[in-house]
């Protein structure tokens, strides 16, 4: 069973997503340039809205960081334990684990941790900690590299201390999107969620925004800025795409659909509501999705992006956005006749009015209703998706 969601977004001028000129990312599509935000970028806005929107309980959600043996030794310090030593022991457990440290003390690369797993392996630590001790000082001196220890060498309490690190069937987002660690093949988890670039429905042409500042305390009879610069900025119509593969979702969190539902509901909602937060203090391009398309299937994932190989155009008669909605409902029906609708079991829209529509307005929810739309629309995939995966 699959969850799916089409999403058309107008952004007010802004620099959201930046490459390494500072430049809005941008590509090609259809022969014409096209302002991009990039997956990575949607995914972190997503995830960031989970903890800020507390969409789920922080014991589901994870952490990516180099920076392991320092959230260790937060955990660990206490009044009776001098820093030294709890750094020195913080750092015995990780590299009996087999992960090795820099000599700046950080992971040789970005792990993905759900919280909960480094609190449970800080407390393995914590349970064992008079032993651990002893075997760091037992090490012989002579430098960082003596005091590293290989799996097998470790402590018996630490045998299996990778294995409680690398737990992530309680973490709701790594469970959505998934790790790769290519020395601990054994810890990959296939993301159950697919993010596409957002791509502009429009052909995007980049402008510069030329800056001053103003020194307040420069001297009333001296002229000139105090600082002077340029920014590029776009403003574009955006067409999102997502989708969550329920049966990878529930198998990655052991199975749990309670917990399957709820990062459903956090997914679909932090999909709609999250803004990447690039330049908005001196843009705020906050402008939430004009529409919204959710679709419950079970088979054939459609992304909608082909509705904008050729790029929409404002006219007298309408404008990007209401093009776009057109656009989308024109190749619905194209796809639907192409390939017929058995294999979806609903579809749910959220629009401001069925301007634009005309296959998909009989899927649009009410406007006028005690619920909101979006309240709605979430209830309606989560009931569909779950109960149709476990009906499976």
């Amino acid at each position: 069973m699959f969850v799916e969601l089409h999403v058309i977004q107008n952004f007010a001028p802004s620099n959201l997503n930046r490459d390494d000129t500072n430049a809005p990312k941008d590509c090609e599509f259809g022969g014409y340039r096209r302002a991009r935000i990039s997956s990575q970028c949607i995914k972190r806005a997503i995830r960031a809205e989970f903890r800020t929107s507390r969409l789920l309980d922080d014991e589901h959600l994870s952490s990516r960081t180099r920076r392991l043996l320092v959230s260790l030794c937060q955990r660990l310090a206490s009044d009776d334990r001098d820093a030294e030593t709890v750094e020195q022991v913080a750092e015995f457990a990780i590299e009996s684990t087999g992960l090795k440290l820099t000599d700046k003390g950080q992971t040789e690369y970005l792990l993905f941790l759900a919280d909960e797993s480094i609190g449970a392996f800080s407390a393995l630590i914590d349970t064992h900690w008079d032993e651990l001790a002893a075997s760091v000082k037992a090490q012989p001196m002579g430098g960082k590299k003596s005091k590293k220890k290989s799996k097998g060498d470790a402590p018996e309490v630490l045998k299996e201390g990778l294995d409680t690190l690398l737990d992530g069937t309680r973490a709701a987002d790594l469970a959505l999107f998934g790790r790769m660690l290519a020395d601990i093949p054994a810890s990959n988890v296939e993301a159950a969620a697919q993010v596409a670039h957002a791509i502009s429905t429009n052909k995007v042409e980049m402008e510069f925004d030329f800056f001053t500042a103003v020194d307040d305390l420069q001297a009333d009879d001296e002229a000139g800025a105090g600082m002077m610069g340029t920014v590029e900025f776009n403003s574009s119509c955006f067409y999102r795409y997502a989708n969550v593969d329920i049966g990878q979702l529930v198998e990655n969190l052991g199975g749990d659909s309670e917990l399957a539902a709820e990062t459903v509901s956090a997914f679909v909602r932090a999909t709609v509501t999250a803004v990447p937060t690039g330049k908005q203090n001196s843009m705020a391009a906050q402008n939430p999705p004009s529409l919204v398309v959710a679709v419950v299937r079970d088979a054939g994932l459609w992304s909608l992006a082909n509705a904008f190989v050729e790029p929409v155009w404002a006219r007298r008669d309408g404008d990007l956005v209401s093009a776009s909605i057109q656009r989308i409902d024109s190749l619905w029906t194209q796809l639907t006749a192409m390939y017929g609708k058995e294999s979806i079991r609903q579809v749910s829209v959220l629009a401001g009015s069925a301007d634009g529509l005309d296959s998909l307005a009989g899927s649009l929810l009410p406007v006028d209703g005690d619920v909101s739309q979006i309240d709605q629309l979430v209830y309606d995939v989560v009931a569909a998706a779950i109960a149709e995966e476990a009906s499976a």
